[in-house]
């Protein structure tokens, strides 16, 4: 009997997911637990596996097509059985495709001698390759000239002959001057949920600001004299989360989050890192980093941030931390603030060590590597005084480590 394949939610917050890639085509045997599909989600690209066997007898969405939580999307039976009546039935249901900007809709509705080509706007096929001739694209890769730089006058804007020609005879200054082109770049699942939820926290939630720098002078020496007998280095990263971690377990009210009639004190250190991605940040969430050592938290980072940028993350693998650890000093970024990322109260925004001069207490001027951190916290969870003293602690255990002993 045909098993309908309906999709699923694959991440606790999926609303609905869009098709990237079927991996099984039709007439293909099916068993359980085979990848049928890729789709993507509101927080990454997940494998859709398949809880039937048989034959796939129908395939209902395409590649590109974005389908609602619980609608029809493939049929799995038994080889050469009927299921015309099904996929009767799913015409009845449409299939909500990606919508195309309006601007470039009306491009496309308008007719070719309309369109006006004009330097840094380039046609391209649907496959977005910039359209040009072959003696064209031969003749530009031969004198280094970038088809993004050239104007076409061809038959609807396309490349030819002539117009490479007068590319190498304008001479580099035009190329480089024209190498722009506008684009309207489709928003993808994953960032407009972003985009949702860091404006629901921004707006939602009173934050407040805390900032001070921190000496990382014993820290970076700690580090060093570790990973000269190390097999594996452990990133500065590693050792933040365990000194957060610390921290946190000191001070409850801050590992905590807003329930709405209640406050959430967590019973255990859950930290996100945010990682970029290029359709937007993930934060892969260690867990436990009160009861693991720096070793053990660095491999689990490492582990969890190849998934977040191969887009491999399972949903518990991303949700649900208890605070969150932004570090954008590998950027350069020497100080920034941060929008709390739900359901914790608080995130840390970690800048770059630099080599500063400070004043000692015998009025010395003395230069120390020092890192600028800023503390965004609830203020319906996290008082003032409650956030300084959590600051205050951490940067006294990160400059004298041998407090976490204590």
């Amino acid at each position: 009997m045909a098993e309908k394949i309906e999709m699923v939610a694959l991440s606790p917050t999926m609303e609905a997911g869009v098709i990237v890639k079927w991996s099984k085509k039709v007439g293909d045997e099916i068993k359980s637990g085979d990848v049928l599909c890729e789709v993507e989600t509101d927080k990454a690209t997940m494998e859709y596996e398949s809880m039937d066997e048989g034959t796939l007898l129908s395939i209902i969405v395409d590649e590109g097509a974005e389908v609602p939580v619980g609608q029809l999307i493939a049929i799995i039976g038994e080889k050469d059985e009927d299921v015309s009546a099904i996929i009767e039935e799913a015409k009845k249901a449409p299939v909500k495709a990606e919508e195309k900007p309006a601007a470039k809709a009306s491009e496309e509705k308008a007719p070719a001698k309309a369109v006006k080509q004009t330097s840094g706007s380039r046609p391209t096929s649907r496959s977005g390759k910039i359209k040009a001739s072959p003696l064209a694209r031969k003749m530009a890769e031969e004198a280094g000239v970038p088809l993004n730089s050239v104007d076409g006058t061809g038959p609807n804007g396309r490349i030819i002959k002539r117009d490479i020609e007068k590319a190498i005879a304008d001479g580099p200054a035009t190329q480089v001057a024209s190498s722009m082109r506008e684009q309207v770049i489709q928003v993808s699942k994953k960032r407009k949920i972003i985009a949702q939820r860091l404006a629901e926290s921004k707006y939602g939630a009173p934050h407040y600001y805390l900032k001070l720098s921190i000496n990382m002078e014993n820290i970076i020496a700690a580090r060093k004299q570790i990973n000269a007998k190390a097999k594996e280095k452990l990133s500065m990263n590693a050792f933040i989360v365990k000194f957060v971690a610390e921290a946190l377990r000191r001070h409850p009210q801050v590992n905590a989050s807003w329930q709405g009639d209640t406050i959430v004190q967590f019973g255990q250190v859950d930290i996100g890192l945010a990682v970029a991605q290029p359709d937007g940040l993930i934060t892969p969430v260690v867990r436990n980093c009160e009861s693991k050592g720096i070793a053990a938290i660095d491999q689990d980072m490492k582990v969890l941030i190849d998934k977040a940028l191969n887009n491999r993350l399972q949903p518990q693998e991303y949700t649900n931390a208890t605070f969150t650890v932004s570090n954008l000093g590998s950027f350069g970024i020497e100080e920034f603030t941060a929008i709390i990322n739900p359901p914790g109260a608080a995130i840390l925004a970690i800048g770059k060590s630099e080599k500063t001069p400070i004043v000692t207490a015998n009025d010395q001027i003395v230069i120390k590597p020092m890192m600028k951190v800023c503390l965004s916290c609830d203020h319906r969870v996290i008082d003032g005084a409650v956030g300084a003293t959590f600051l205050k602690d951490l940067k006294d255990m990160m400059e004298d480590p041998i407090r976490v002993l204590l």
